[in-house]
């Protein structure tokens, strides 16, 4: 055991430490992020592909009453009949279509015997950097959509609704939030348009059916949690046998030096 007490010196037991943070890290945060995205993207991609390929259905199957929400039944097309609360409008900023800035339009929709459900119109560009276009009001008689189901999404932190250029700005499309600001009540998740809908503006489509590069991400980094231990290991091994070679060099006996060595190193030097 006195040979590894090399490992008790400071700079190995430093470098043990980083290896060991290391490691842990790449097993219980690093890969788990990565092979998490992994999952979600890929139950998003189920959701759509199943959405593309089956018939809507009435929106009351997924969100009967007003409480409800469907997070299950992501981007499931659904058709509902009711009327638009068309003197209430809300608008997402920050929002991104098509790689250039855009506003989200979001109204509540009241559902024929059903809940009150928010519906996202679709988009507009805004005017002059960051001013609000004029918008038109959605119909006010009853009209039947259909549209996709869509998530809540979570609320941007430190950003606050706000009113400007004559009407309520968010930064994210939050069910309860928008709620809040408005004093309607509406469901846990939302609508969003698909295209030819009655009060529809710019279509926003589905994301692309692509998984992206998570999974070969996390398998990366569990393959450096692999590693990082077996580096260390082979360290460790290398020093111990180069400490063993020249423990084994010191010990050796001197060879003596004979006449013949000497003649020869003296003639040799001559020549």
């Amino acid at each position: 055991m006195r040979r590894l007490t090399f490992l008790l010196r400071p700079g190995w037991m430093a470098l043990a430490l980083v290896v060991i943070a290391f490691t842990y890290l790449c097993f219980m945060v690093l890969a788990p992020w990565q092979l998490g995205k992994h999952n979600r993207t890929s139950r998003e991609n189920q959701q759509i592909e199943y959405s593309l390929n089956t018939d809507p259905v009435a929106l009351k199957t997924f969100l009967p009453q007003q409480d409800s929400s469907a997070p299950g039944a992501q981007w499931r097309r659904v058709t509902a009949t009711g009327h638009y609360l068309a003197d209430v409008q809300v608008l997402a900023r920050l929002r991104v279509v098509n790689s250039d800035p855009a506003f989200e339009v979001l109204a509540p929709f009241a559902v024929d015997g059903g809940p009150t459900v928010l519906v996202d119109r679709g988009y507009v560009r805004p005017e002059q950097g960051s001013h609000v276009p004029a918008i038109p009001r959605p119909p006010a008689e009853p009209v039947t959509i259909t549209a996709r189901l869509r998530d809540s999404e979570p609320t941007a932190p430190g950003k606050d609704p706000f009113f400007a250029d004559g009407v309520q700005q968010v930064y994210s499309i939050n069910t309860a939030q928008v709620s809040a600001v408005t004093k309607v009540p509406l469901t846990g998740s939302y609508l969003q348009l698909v295209d030819d809908q009655p009060g529809g503006l710019g279509v926003l489509g589905v994301p692309h059916l692509d998984a992206g590069p998570f999974l070969s991400y996390g398998i990366q980094w569990i393959s450096f949690g692999i590693l990082a231990p077996i580096g260390l290991s082979y360290f460790a091994y290398s020093e111990i046998k180069a400490r063993r070679r020249e423990k084994q060099g010191a010990s050796a006996p001197a060879q003596p030096v004979t006449v013949e060595d000497k003649l020869a190193d003296r003639y040799g030097r001559r020549r």
